[in-house]
């Protein structure tokens, strides 16, 4: 956040879904259409960021640039399964949509029409709330009249509470969309909020993405000194995203179901995003490309060609087990996202 409470990774994840939204193809664009209008101008942001940067100039130019591509290609995959996420929900009978950590979400502007009988709530700090409605009123002539916005002060006050003074009914089935969320929440608040989710009526659910325990500890445990200066950069411009808004929680590797179970929650999809699935279902073309291919494809290379000059005068044997190591850390580095529902309906 800077001074003025603003969200540094609410700028950065809404860039990325801009720069997706200009993909040729429909059939892996990113659907969000309005986060390059709820931005505004880039001049103005706070955030410095090659993400940030790219909304200058023109798409097959910045997806050359890897950190931009690789967070397009994620929001792409990201925001495309929440939307299916939230229309299968709505057609279900759902009644309300929850935003914790609203941002800049598009949802209740680009799903207007669809989302006429639902009332939705989105929760943020009164700060972020004063700039997305001020984003809202300029780009969007305001806000459609079933959208309630709910600024809370997280230290001072419980959600539940607060949504209750605002009209909020857990006996009404509601989709909860818990979007770049539960990485920055520790594990005892994450796990209360699923509680308060598994409260509502059955037939509710929740989507969320998240991270693996072994992403948050080894962003904890980076030193930029350690790193060669060519790989310097994209290092330090990630910590100080994060400086103020730290993860500091990530799901054991394949432990979500039983959180979700403990909470009394049921599992309906995981999916790890940049797996072939996920790749198949929301990045590749009509014509059998994929989005960011070429610069995904360039990252690799050089991480392997790293990998290989680390390993000279090593053993045939010896590289082999540096390259098992080193594709069971991307293994244990996932991350998801997930579909879960209260039980009963």
């Amino acid at each position: 956040m800077d001074e003025l409470g603003m969200s540094k990774t609410a700028i950065w994840v809404a860039a990325a879904r801009a720069i997706g939204a200009r993909e040729a193809d429909a059939s892996v664009r990113n659907p969000d259409h309005l986060a390059e209008p709820l931005l505004g101008d880039p001049a103005q942001l706070v955030l410095q960021h090659p993400v940030v940067d790219a909304l200058g100039i023109g798409y097959d130019e910045a997806m050359q640039n890897t950190e931009v591509a690789d967070t397009v290609r994620a929001m792409i995959e990201r925001t495309r399964f929440i939307d299916d996420v939230l229309e299968r929900a709505i057609a279900s009978g759902v009644t309300q949509v929850l935003i914790p950590g609203a941002g800049l979400d598009s949802h209740a502007y680009r799903f207007s029409e669809m989302l006429t009988p639902v009332t939705v709530f989105e929760v943020d700090r009164p700060a972020m709330l004063e700039f997305k409605r001020g984003r809202v009123d300029e780009a969007l002539g305001g806000p459609p009249s079933n959208v309630r916005y709910v600024p809370i002060d997280v230290q001072d006050q419980e959600m539940s509470d607060v949504l209750r003074q605002h009209g909020y009914d857990i006996s009404k089935r509601t989709l909860v969309i818990l979007e770049g969320v539960t990485m920055y929440v520790p594990e005892d608040a994450v796990r209360r909020l699923f509680q308060f989710v598994a409260s509502h009526a059955p037939g509710s659910g929740i989507v969320f993405d998240f991270a693996s325990s072994a992403i948050v500890e080894s962003i904890r445990a980076i030193d930029p000194v350690s790193i060669p200066p060519v790989a310097r950069p994209p290092v330090e411009r990630l910590l100080n995203m994060l400086k103020d808004e730290p993860w500091v929680f990530g799901f054991a590797l394949g432990g979500e179901t039983e959180f979700l179970a403990g909470v009394g929650l049921h599992a309906d999809e995981v999916l790890t995003l940049d797996s072939d699935e996920s790749v198949r279902r929301y990045l590749t073309r009509a014509d059998g490309t994929v989005v960011g291919a070429e610069t995904h494809a360039k990252s690799e290379a050089m991480r392997k060609a790293a990998l290989l000059h680390s390993a000279t005068g090593m053993s045939a044997e010896e590289r082999v087990a540096i390259e098992e190591r080193m594709q069971e850390q991307r293994r244990q580095m996932a991350y998801r996202i997930a579909e879960a529902s209260v039980p009963g309906h």
